[in-house]
């Protein structure tokens, strides 16, 4: 049986990222990484400890059949959409049921006042998004961008960036990253 390629498909199933199970797991991000290569083979104990991040029994983990076609969604309503915000900004995760999600595809709301935050944000991958309603203030490095309703953007997520909505209406904003790692 391949431990790896099993721990991988059952982790895309759940709609987790490697970083989003080593972190609920409680082991780092390589650990993950090493046992779905193959790299290692992991203890029973080591293999529990990853599954509690799932969450998931032993006998759960080898018992599962994969054979069975497990129709994939295709929609989500508005309903099913899964609430990530962070402080005052309204984050909606689209897809995440979707077994090889490798974007995160988001519908975000500012209201006036609001921002990412503070820090600038920094991370892997490419970012996205088209502003559909009122303004919006994008930084990214030293460069300031004012958005209007209809405009976009694409950047490299690895470039300091904040988003800010210092004006008197919320602003509405549909965007990707990846990978995905919400």
């Amino acid at each position: 049986m391949d431990v790896g390629a099993r721990l991988q498909a059952i982790r895309k199933l759940k709609g987790l990222s490697q970083r989003e199970l080593a972190k609920r797991a409680g082991v780092t991000n390589s650990t993950i990484s090493m046992i779905e290569k193959n790299s290692v083979s992991p203890s029973i104990s080591s293999l529990k400890k990853v599954l509690s991040g799932i969450p998931m029994s032993l006998v759960e983990f080898f018992s599962i059949d994969f054979e069975q076609e497990t129709p994939v969604q295709v929609v989500y309503r508005a309903d099913e959409l899964v609430d990530i915000s962070s402080g005052a900004v309204t984050m909606k995760l689209i897809g995440k049921a979707h077994p090889s999600r490798s974007i995160a595809f988001l519908d975000e709301t500012y209201p006036p006042g609001s921002d990412t935050g503070d820090e600038m944000l920094n991370h892997d991958g490419e970012e996205a998004g088209m502003l559909v309603d009122g303004r919006l203030e994008l930084t990214v490095g030293n460069e300031v961008f004012v958005l209007e309703s209809g405009d976009s953007y694409y950047f490299e997520s690895n470039r300091p960036h904040r988003f800010r909505n210092p004006y008197e209406h919320p602003a509405r904003l549909i965007s990707a990253t990846t990978p995905a790692n919400f």
